[in-house]
């Protein structure tokens, strides 16, 4: 899991710098003043100062300590108390993580350069403007947040209030899967809730192990429209759901703001729903007993992609 990309927050909000918590590392998320965003080690090593507490001052960020400042690479580039800065520790330094920011969001990876990003063949040629969400902080494990994303069945019993009544049978699905990749079609009913404003479309389903989910959906003549989630973990069984939405330049349907505050509204019917499965993550292990049908095949390849994913991730450790 060190070896992937994972988003650690928003670019909106890097006007101060951020915490971040990812696979147990504490993290600070900042802009530069020429705009180039940084994740590092949260913690001075001169005393240990929090610098997500610190000011930005140009391209270096000072700890609210002592003032110590420290450059994008993490290098220690001023200490105020001294009188010749050629004395400055050498060995004073922030670890520094590589950057991505991509779909609205600044994703990072611990053990760099990491492994290939995240591509979904659905956008290619699309031009999207992108919104980010409100993140969610989820108790659960990557692969329950990215299931629950993916699963059809449960819309009649979590989701009334935001999709209306919809069928309790799921027909026949189509799935495929490529490698990291699964991906499914459906067609969507507008029905009576609150998803028929834009009326039916086509639904293209992209999921790729171990942490993108998507839905774009498409209208026809009136463009397309997406949600995308990726949820980071902070733990094991704990994870902050970034995601966003996008819509289709010269789409004539809902507005970004429009599809925000509804797609937040689908993913807070599942917080309390989710974070209350026993067991909070995937059962890699096979300790508990489970029963599956032909609506969960989604989630069952899903489930061979990740373990697709962690032999890759483990010749990148071998190679290392």
């Amino acid at each position: 899991m060190r070896r992937m990309w994972w988003p650690v927050a928003r670019s909106v909000d890097l006007d101060q710098p951020q915490p971040a918590l990812l696979l147990g590392e504490r993290l600070v998320v900042w802009r530069t003043a020429s705009g180039q965003a940084v994740v590092q080690s949260r913690r001075c090593p001169h005393r240990g100062g929090d610098m997500t507490q610190g000011k930005v001052h140009g391209e270096a960020l000072a700890c609210p300590y002592h003032g110590w400042q420290f450059g994008a690479q993490g290098g220690c580039t001023h200490v105020p108390s001294l009188d010749d800065q050629a004395k400055r520790p050498a060995k004073a330094r922030l670890d520094a993580y590589p950057v991505r920011e991509q779909w609205g969001h600044v994703w990072t990876v611990l053990d760099g350069p990491g492994l290939d990003f995240y591509h979904v063949p659905v956008w290619e040629g699309v031009a999207l403007d992108w919104m980010a969400g409100t993140p969610l902080d989820s108790t659960t494990g990557v692969a329950v947040a990215i299931e629950n994303f993916r699963d059809v069945a449960h819309f009649p019993f979590v989701h009334e209030a935001t999709m209306g009544p919809s069928p309790h049978v799921v027909e026949p699905l189509q799935v495929k899967r490529n490698g990291l990749m699964i991906t499914m079609d459906r067609h969507l009913d507008a029905g009576t809730g609150e998803w028929a404003g834009d009326g039916d479309c086509e639904m293209h389903y992209h999921c790729a192990a171990p942490g993108l989910a998507t839905i774009t959906y498409d209208y026809g003549a009136k463009g397309r429209r997406v949600v995308a989630g990726f949820p980071s973990p902070m733990e094991y069984d704990h994870v902050m759901i970034f995601w966003g939405v996008a819509n289709e330049r010269g789409f004539k349907g809902s507005s970004l703001e429009q599809n925000c505050v509804l797609e937040e509204a689908v993913y807070r019917e599942d917080l309390p729903i989710a974070g209350a499965l026993e067991p909070r993550e995937v059962d890699w292990d096979g300790a508990y007993e489970e029963h599956s049908v032909p609506a969960d095949l989604f989630t069952l390849n899903y489930r061979r992609a990740f373990g697709d994913f962690v032999a890759l991730a483990e010749k990148a450790e071998e190679r290392a």
